[in-house]
């Protein structure tokens, strides 16, 4: 399924290949043809105007293309361009930079960012499960067929209302994944998350796992349905991402957990956001 390069674009410029371009130039109006091209891309948080753990992103970058088309790719010019494009535009504040990549082409552009209020994070996210195996789930490629579907489960309404996020269940009914994050559920002081395999590799993920050990929480690899979730000690749930770091999950459609008041839950918060800011400072 066709879908244009440009997708929910800020500002007035955006980078394209070697140069800027203006948002109403042909360029421009250009990018938003669909198109049939196998589109790589990464979505990079700003904060401070720093691009949160940009190398992370870039790498996995690399290694989508790997996985598919194996064209040559320039991880270091295209981390020049990513800072460059930032100094160049006037952009405060939290947002992200999304970086798109085909063949033929690379495409920076501000993007919109759906930050979390604190009223969210206090109070937890509400989730629609969707039934969906990711093919390829270690490669972070566009695909019109997923994001179609999630669109519809987004749109789907239960008895809280629309969802903040879609948690997909593989064939088997285990929760693996977040539609946009990576899924983790709590029993006791043990973590647990779908093996690698499985699941899209976050970024943020990696900072998770770094809060796990500072935290001396245990990760342990499974899934599991609702309903045994449901049966465990004390069972929490939270979701990681780019956009909104970490985030306590209180309602699976109609299941209800007290994820915001978990113990285990709050000290990796904490500890992830002090890894965060360690690496805003350090790259200011």
């Amino acid at each position: 399924m066709a879908y244009p390069l440009l997708e929910c674009p800020l500002g007035n410029e955006y980078f394209l290949n070697d140069h800027l371009i203006s948002s109403d130039s042909d360029e421009a109006k250009n990018l938003l043809i669909p198109t049939d091209s196998v589109t790589y891309y990464e979505t990079v948080r700003i904060s401070g105007r720093v691009l949160l753990f940009l190398e992370d992103h870039l790498s996995r970058l690399e290694k989508s293309v790997k996985g598919i088309e194996d064209f040559p790719i320039d991880i270091n010019d295209i981390k020049s361009k990513c800072k460059r494009f930032l100094e160049s535009v006037d952009f405060e504040g939290e947002g992200n930079l999304r970086i798109v990549l085909t063949k033929e082409l690379l495409l920076l552009h501000i993007c919109e960012a759906y930050i979390p209020s604190e009223e969210i994070f206090r109070n937890g996210i509400n989730t629609n499960i969707l039934k969906w195996e990711r093919v390829d789930p270690n490669l972070k490629v566009f695909r019109g067929d997923y994001k179609s579907a999630v669109k519809d489960a987004f749109a789907r309404e239960n008895p809280q209302g629309l969802p903040y996020e879609i948690i997909l269940e593989d064939n088997n009914g285990k929760l693996y994944e977040g539609s946009k994050s990576n899924l983790f559920v709590i029993s006791g002081n043990n973590v647990y998350s779908a093996p690698d395999n499985k699941i899209l590799i976050g970024i943020t993920r990696r900072r998770v796992l770094e809060s796990l050990e500072r935290s001396d929480v245990s990760l342990k690899f499974n899934t599991f349905t609702i309903e045994e979730i449901m049966k465990l000690d004390n069972p929490a749930i939270f979701v990681s991402s780019t956009p909104f770091d970490i985030l306590p999950v209180t309602y699976v459609e109609n299941y209800r957990f007290d994820s915001v008041n978990n113990p285990v839950l709050r000290k990796i918060s904490d500890n992830y956001r002090k890894i965060t800011e360690e690496y805003i400072n350090a790259n200011k």
